[in-house]
């Protein structure tokens, strides 16, 4: 089984109220800087967890409907994606992301026949075997809307 690991650190700032920015450290390597969501006191300009779960799951997705698309022979040229966390109550009455809406846009080769459907049941299929959706509790909503470029 592979793992995969961050490295997190926070560091206590004097005078901040209540000080949440910290870094993420992935692969040793590349930074992210990571604060509470802006409703809660965060940055605008860092990264928030709801914003980074958001991107697990749209980046999992894509990878997920691009390996499938290379093993059908789909020619996928490009492949953007526009994905929001939804918070509100979940069913116990805590807060939590509720909902993520993926909205990508496929772009094929010209010459490629691909139907709405035939589109719908690749995203279908990508989710049903992202690593990330099947990690993420039943109760969380992933609303896809697909939609090739012209």
């Amino acid at each position: 089984m592979a793992e995969l690991s961050i490295d997190l650190i926070w560091k206590y700032v004097a005078d901040a109220e209540f000080p949440n920015r910290h870094a993420i450290t992935f692969s040793g390597a590349q930074q992210v800087e990571s604060d509470a969501a802006p409703d809660w006191g965060g940055s605008e300009s860092a990264t928030n967890p709801e914003q980074a779960l958001a991107a697990a799951m749209a980046s999992c997705h894509m990878m997920t409907f691009l390996a499938l698309a290379n093993k059908t022979k789909w020619p996928i040229s490009q492949y953007s994606d526009h994905a929001t966390a939804h918070l509100g109550k979940n069913s116990s009455g805590q807060m939590a992301v509720v909902k993520i809406d993926l909205a990508p846009i496929v772009t094929l080769d010209t010459d490629f026949e691909c139907t709405e459907d035939m589109l719908i049941t690749m995203h279908e299929r990508a989710h049903r075997y992202c690593f990330i959706a099947n990690s993420v509790s039943d109760s969380l909503t992933v609303d896809i809307k697909p939609e090739r470029a012209p």
